[in-house]
């Protein structure tokens, strides 16, 4: 299993990056912390939308948590 530091977690958004990138948003990493807690900024057209939660979940959250298993959640700074 990989290890959930802050290297492995960015280069794991680049699938993430990739869909959001075809809607004209982005990812920023903030932090990761010792319980599986991931931290980000959604950017670009994805900051702000209405669909914001959606898109933390269902792409960012889960992408990561199939290729970092110990990823407990990922919460977004608004």
């Amino acid at each position: 299993m990989a290890e959930v530091n802050r290297e492995s977690v960015e280069a794991a958004l680049g699938v993430a990056r990739a869909e959001l990138k075809k809607h004209g948003g982005n990812v920023d990493l903030v932090g990761v912390n010792d319980q599986g807690v991931v931290l980000v900024r959604l950017m670009g057209a994805c900051s702000g939308c209405a669909s914001a939660n959606v898109t933390l979940k269902d792409i960012i959250e889960k992408s990561l948590k199939e290729q970092l298993p110990g990823i407990n959640r990922v919460e977004a700074l608004m």
